[in-house]
């Protein structure tokens, strides 16, 4: 078979961190073009533009978009109509409506359309599924917290509208809770804590339940120092089931059942090469309908200035 094409669009700190070195470890893809104005990589070709690269009819199959999401409408669609396959990091894009006539876009076009909930990777999601699908859920509580100073170094498009701000990290969470939770839940109450700075929120407080009446809990903040916090712990009939370290790690009633290494970035380009050669896409917009109701529901508090 012959490896995938694939240009990376945006060569910012989640594309050099994480998914140049995926590519590079993954069989059947081959990173040959990098899209970004202001970065070049050693020995691969450099465009300015997607318009640049397009134009230039260089030998690319897929994109993986890794700007930040208020761009990536504009440019998938670009990318479908050239006969592109396209890989959008997450959040997939800044709204919920710009993101169905993509999927009709790319239906069309007859190319796949990805959007790459990394933390579903984790080692600990799938046995967290396959083990609540067998029991009595009594509670979820989530505890997302990190130092936006460590993750989002001086990045100004965080704090923008469409930037997401703590819901960036925080949408890992709801994207983990959405695949191993077996049934749909619903945002009830919201509280935004918003900078007094800043056009998006610092933390979150979240209620969720579900047509039984589960109560869920969620605490995103973005002001923790020292030791980072991405946990889930969920109550049910046969104990404790908890995923510490963003997933790395499944504990049921202090008895550790997975502790691995994270390597989510890998299996989402064999993901991605799998769905190129069954001609589908994989676009679910579940976790980014949480957010949306969150902007929609929340009570916003005013806290104290961000300074970066």
């Amino acid at each position: 078979m012959t490896a995938i094409r694939l240009a990376i669009v945006g060569l910012g700190k989640i594309a050099r961190d994480r998914h140049v070195a995926a590519i590079s470890g993954t069989d059947g893809i081959e990173l040959t073009a990098v899209v970004d104005p202001n970065a070049t990589m050693d020995g691969i070709a450099h465009f300015a533009t997607l318009d640049d690269m397009l134009a230039a009819d260089h030998p690319v199959d897929a994109v993986a978009l890794c700007t930040p999401p208020q761009a990536r409408q504009a440019l998938a669609t670009a990318a479908l109509k050239a006969g592109k396959h396209v890989l959008l990091e997450k959040p997939p894009g800044a709204s919920v409506s710009e993101l169905t006539p993509l999927i009709a876009t790319a239906r069309q076009a007859g190319r796949a359309l990805f959007a790459a909930w990394h933390s579903r990777f984790a080692p600990a999601v799938e046995p967290a599924r396959a083990f609540l699908a067998e029991r009595t859920i009594k509670s979820v509580v989530v505890e997302w917290k990190e130092d936006v100073t460590v993750w989002h170094p001086g990045q100004a498009w965080i704090w923008q509208p469409g930037g997401f701000g703590v819901f960036d990290p925080g949408i890992n969470a709801l994207s983990i809770m959405t695949r191993i939770l077996p049934r749909p839940f619903f945002l009830t109450e919201a509280e935004l804590c918003f900078p007094r700075n800043r056009a998006t929120p610092i933390a979150a407080n979240l209620g969720f339940s579900d047509d039984r009446g589960l109560p869920i809990r969620a605490e995103f903040d973005w002001r923790q120092t020292g030791p980072q916090t991405w946990h889930i712990q969920i109550e049910t009939d046969a104990g404790c089931l908890a995923l510490a370290s963003g997933g790395r790690r499944l504990i049921h009633n202090d008895r550790t059942l997975v502790d691995e290494p994270k390597a989510e970035y890998p299996a989402i380009y064999r993901r991605f090469i799998e769905l190129i050669a069954n001609g589908v896409s994989d676009v679910d917009l579940s976790p980014l309908l949480h957010v949306a109701d969150a902007f929609m529901l929340g009570r916003r508090r005013d806290v104290e200035p961000f300074k970066d």
